[in-house]
Formats: structure tokens, sequence, C-alpha cells
């Protein structure tokens, strides 16, 4: 792995891999008291963005965070689909493996689109484990408000497969930077630690295949979409409304859709709240899971 820094090691040590559907998930755990919490990361990076919350919910949750297929520690397995609904499948899997029975979401970016979908299977269907709410971070709550950064577009055209193992670090680096906000900028290492794991197990050859999430989400819209709009559960967003992706135009256009949406706003934060604000994030979820466990 390249560059592996002494904060990668220590995340590592906190969870080990996990056999799923012929595949190995990297899965981290902490916490041994009250409700379980499921963290569902985005893309391109891994479970290790919510590092900076890890230890202030640990203490009254119990927090399972993996890494995706093909994403962070996990295996990165070059012939697999990675569309919304196959990243679903495996956290299904995952929970009935760990024999969870109901569980809190907290999700962020493609994190927020499986979370989404894993909602919509449970209108219709009912697997093992209820789901009691959603904490959505910046992501694509809205399929059709979500705008991709010119780097995501490249990947997933016909020259994707090419220009993927070729992204230099200075242009993943800048593309990332841009996406945070301008007084909250991710630090060198920071940086160095997110090329690392895209790195991990050769991740950038198949990066143009987890990057075409946006586009299967869209085709999904209205299935994923539907439940929030039915208020099948609790949600709470967490917008960091300086995000050119996924920022205040799309809490605007939550709000549109369900006017009286539980929004929780950081005016300068980007596009990582949990790393940008990372006490105002804490601040938010355990405010809302009290509201959900009493």
């Amino acid at each position: 792995m390249d560059r592996m820094t002494p904060r990668l090691r220590h995340w590592q040590q906190q969870g080990g891999m996990v056999a799923l559907g012929g595949h190995r998930l990297f899965v981290a755990q902490a916490g041994h008291h009250g409700s379980m919490i499921l963290f569902i990361h985005g893309y391109p990076t891994s479970s290790y963005d919510w590092h900076p919350l890890w230890e202030p919910l640990a203490t009254n949750y119990q927090l399972i965070a993996p890494d995706l297929l093909g994403m962070g520690f996990s295996d990165k397995p070059a012939d697999h689909a990675y569309g919304i609904e196959n990243h679903a499948d495996l956290l299904d899997a995952l929970l009935d493996k760990m024999d969870v029975p109901q569980l809190h979401i907290v999700a962020h970016d493609l994190g927020v689109s499986v979370a989404q979908e894993m909602l919509a299977r449970r209108q219709t269907t009912s697997p093992s484990q209820r789901i009691l709410s959603l904490t959505l971070l910046n992501g694509g709550v809205c399929p059709e408000a979500y705008q991709p950064r010119l780097l995501q577009h490249l990947l997933s055209s016909r020259w994707g497969s090419w220009i993927g193992p070729r992204i230099p670090q200075k242009a993943f680096e800048r593309t990332v930077t841009r996406l945070f906000g301008s007084r909250t900028p991710p630090s060198a290492a920071l940086l160095q630690e997110f090329w690392a794991l895209v790195n991990h197990n050769n991740g950038r050859a198949i990066s143009h295949k987890t990057g075409r999430f946006y586009i299967d989400r869209l085709v999904l819209r209205d299935r994923l979409v539907e439940p929030l709009l039915q208020k099948a559960v609790p949600v709470r967003l967490i917008n960091g409304a300086a995000d050119p992706n996924s920022g205040a135009h799309m809490a605007q256009r939550y709000r549109n859709l369900v006017p009286d949406a539980d929004v929780v706003s950081l005016p300068g934060i980007g596009h990582w709240p949990q790393i940008e604000a990372p006490e105002q994030v804490v601040q938010a979820v355990e405010e809302f899971l009290r509201l959900q466990d009493q």
C-alpha cells in the first residue's frame, strides 16, 4: 500500500476482514453499549472517513463501519458489478452475518444512495434487520440535483478504464481539495491517506467502475426518493453548504420535496462534514438519535 501512515495503521486495527459472497470486506467496530449504528462511507475513500467521529460516538453506541467492496481495505475484484444495489446486497448480508436485529444508519456520498436502497427494499420485503433512522451527510439524496466533478465524468466515460490507472496524484488531490470548504481544507497528510486508500489493492484499476454510481442513481431515482417522501423512517440531513457536488443546492432540493425536512446546515463546510466539522456532526447525530431512542 502507498505510504501506510500511523493513522491508517491505527484505523486498520479497529477492525478485520469479513468474508461475504466470495469476497472480503474490511469492517471496523467499536462500542459495547447502546443502539447499533451502521456507517456507510462515500466514493472514492473508505470507512476511514468516519475516524473523527469514532471515539466520541463509541461511548454510547455500538459502531459498525465497513469499507464498501472496491474501496479502502476491502477486496477490489476487477470483474465485479459495483452498482448501488450490489453494495446494498453485501451490507444486508453483513448485517445478517453479524446478527444485527435493528440499527440506525449514518451515511455519506455514495453511502447515502446505498442507505436509501436498503430502506427502499424494506418497503416491499422483510429483511432480518429493521432500519430505525437515517442520518444523511452530503450526497445525492435527490439524484437530479447532484453535480459530479469533471474527473468523475471522465472516469465514467468510454475512456474511463484507460484514465483510471493513470490519474496523477496531483489531479486527484486537486479534485478532492475543491470539494472541501475554503476555511476547512484537507491537510497534506489526509490527502496522502486518501490517495493511499484509493491505491490499496490496485484500486485505481477499477475506479471507472466504482465511480459510476451517480449514473446508476439517476436510473433508481424514484425508488430511492419515494421512502423519504413517505417518511418511512425519521431522516436527518446534515449538509455542508459549501460543497459544490451536493451542498446548499441539494439541501434546498430536499426541502422542496419534503417541506418539513429535518436539515442541519453547516455554512462554509464542504463535502466531508464529518472531517471538516466533526464536533458539530457528533452533536447533530447524538441529538437526533436520542430523539429516536426515547
